[in-house]
């Protein structure tokens, strides 16, 4: 097990306080988005070497076979699969979703061949992978995901004193099906049809009137009240009352596949996702948008969250089984002085969340241990083989099924 220095993200929707304090740093002004754990060439983690600080995916280049096992490598070539993150979010993030691997690599290839720089803010595909992802609640979390039943969507979008409000109701209301989502969200994005800032802002205000007035639908209301105050004007703020409301409390976990729009709103969480930074946005964000490339992108068919049961194994760890081959997420839990054994297999990246944990394991020389306290993180190579802990406090971890 080597240790990880891991790079921040300081995104403005950050928070300032949330991951300042579970990695032991200073509290500033300045918000702390996201913390990155992993070799994604972007913003690798980095380990302590002989010969001073190299990146991971230096590390796992230099002898892939060897870090990463020769059954990773056969199935995702020599790069280390997944990229496990701590999201802080204070505010709300874009409404995006992410592309397909078909998508991605051919999305890739064609800003390659156009010489469009890969960080570019206009990039969309900064890689050839597919993104989805597996979200951990630490605090309570709240998002919007995946499309609603189309009657539901409608019945929702009745109920509002406002003109964009009765004419997207009418679409719906004459074609209760995916189509009909695909038309209401693309007449709601697409540039040549999407609304003004003052037809959003009266369905904000129809929103705040009908809670008032004892809504039947008030976490709608809410968090498009929210997202209003957030994004003025943005069309984004009409599309969440097509979108499902969740909430994770702590210890739940949701799974986000490829082609699933979405936005996360507020919480504290840990991400495990294939690694990419592929991005498609429509609204909601400063950032780069290209409603004409997530349109193409998204899954229209209405389902609810999927929500991940963890199975437990030895009694002190659960397991969010993902359904994808780059990732799975474990959570391990320990309050004696006995030595339990931490599922899983290949390359692991370790985060300690809370107390001091020892970590064991056979090595090439022997037997080894690593001690990580809270906030700090690891990165177990294939080789090191079965890992055992002991100690008191709560480590996660992601590995490769």
């Amino acid at each position: 097990m080597i240790r990880l220095i891991n790079p921040n993200q300081p995104y403005a929707w950050g928070s300032v306080t949330a991951i300042p304090g579970l990695l032991g740093m200073p509290v500033t002004s300045q918000p702390v988005a996201e913390s990155w754990m992993g070799a994604h060439p972007s913003a690798p983690s980095r380990v302590a070497t002989g010969d001073g600080e190299v990146g991971l995916d230096a590390l796992i280049a230099d002898d892939a076979d060897v870090v990463l096992g020769a059954d990773v490598v056969a199935r995702f070539g020599p790069a280390l699969p997944y990229l496990l993150k701590l999201l802080a979010a204070e505010g709300p993030l874009s409404l995006q979703v992410h592309p397909q691997l078909e998508q991605a690599r051919k999305g890739h290839a064609a800003e390659e061949a156009a010489g469009v720089p890969v960080d570019a803010p206009h990039r969309n595909y900064r890689d050839t992978n597919h993104k989805p992802e597996l979200v951990f609640a630490l605090t309570p979390f709240e998002a919007i995901c995946g499309f609603r039943a189309p009657r539901r969507a409608a019945e929702i979008l009745a109920g509002l004193d406002a003109p964009l409000a009765q004419r997207l109701y009418r679409v719906l209301a004459a074609d209760p099906t995916s189509e009909g989502i695909r038309a209401v969200f693309t007449q709601l994005l697409e540039p040549a049809a999407r609304p003004t800032p003052a037809e959003v802002l009266e369905v904000a205000q129809a929103c705040a009137a009908r809670l008032a007035d004892g809504s039947t639908s008030p976490r709608a209301d809410r968090i498009v009240i929210s997202l209003a105050e957030a994004y003025p004007g943005d069309p984004g703020v009409v599309t969440s009352l097509l979108l499902n409301p969740v909430t994770l409390q702590p210890g739940d976990a949701m799974f986000i596949p490829a082609g699933g729009v979405h936005a996360y709103l507020r919480g504290f969480a840990v991400e495990v996702m294939a690694s990419s930074d592929n991005v498609l946005r429509a609204g909601l964000t400063p950032k780069h948008i290209d409603v004409e490339e997530l349109l193409r992108s998204i899954d229209y068919v209405a389902a609810p969250p999927i929500r991940i049961a963890p199975e437990v194994l030895h009694g002190s760890t659960r397991v969010f089984y993902a359904p994808v081959d780059d990732f799975e997420l474990s959570v391990t839990e320990i309050a004696d002085d006995a030595r339990h054994p931490v599922p899983g297999r290949g390359p692991r990246i370790l985060l300690c969340l809370e107390g001091e944990l020892d970590f064991s394991w056979g090595g090439d020389d022997g037997p080894a241990t690593l001690t990580l306290r809270r906030g700090q993180s690891a990165f177990a190579p294939a080789s090191d083989g079965p890992l055992t802990v002991r100690g008191n406090g709560t480590v996660v971890q992601a590995d490769v099924p």
